[in-house]
């Protein structure tokens, strides 16, 4: 049996998830389902859970690795939850646990999982029309290392396309 692709989506939390980004979020998780991708999340709110939403209702494998040591905490639509208890650490654990990321809006935990994933060149994809982090450093570099480029995308099928070429090549 091979390992199955493993693919994180970070974006804002409940407090700052609005419903268009809740739409979009939703879409990222189908289509993560419908790559036979396991989809990776913080587990909570916002963009977490409506992306475990859409990969669940599609059929697809949600985990939910949350900053908490009570799974209680994390969104109902989580097949596996991993209780970290590292707090906001956790989010080098979601980026390490991941082939690739996708970035639906965002704000400063989600630029934490952005730079996390970048120092360890993990492929990124970022919708671009979904503001906050995603808008901020679409199609560029965090920094002189050009470690990988976050790759500005249009749509939820464009952004899996993307990460699913570059961790299938």
């Amino acid at each position: 049996m091979t390992k199955r692709r493993q693919i994180l989506v970070i974006g804002n939390n409940e407090s700052g998830c609005t419903p268009e980004l809740e739409k979009l979020a939703y879409d990222v998780g189908v289509e993560v389902a419908k790559s036979e991708s396991v989809l990776i999340t913080g587990g909570l709110g916002g963009v977490m859970k409506a992306a475990s939403h859409g990969a669940h209702d599609a059929g697809g494998l949600t985990v939910g690795i949350i900053p908490q040591d009570n799974p209680s905490y994390a969104n109902e639509f989580c097949d596996i939850v991993i209780p970290s208890g590292l707090g906001l650490s956790r989010d080098f654990l979601n980026a390490l646990s991941a082939d690739g990321v996708i970035i639906v809006g965002g704000g400063s935990g989600t630029l934490s999982e952005t730079c996390a994933a970048y120092m360890h060149k993990k492929p990124i994809a970022a919708l671009k029309n979904s503001g906050g982090i995603a808008s901020k450093f679409s199609d560029q570099y965090l920094d002189h290392r050009q470690n990988v480029k976050i790759v500005g995308v249009e749509t939820p099928q464009e952004a899996v396309r993307y990460i699913l070429s570059q961790i299938t090549a």
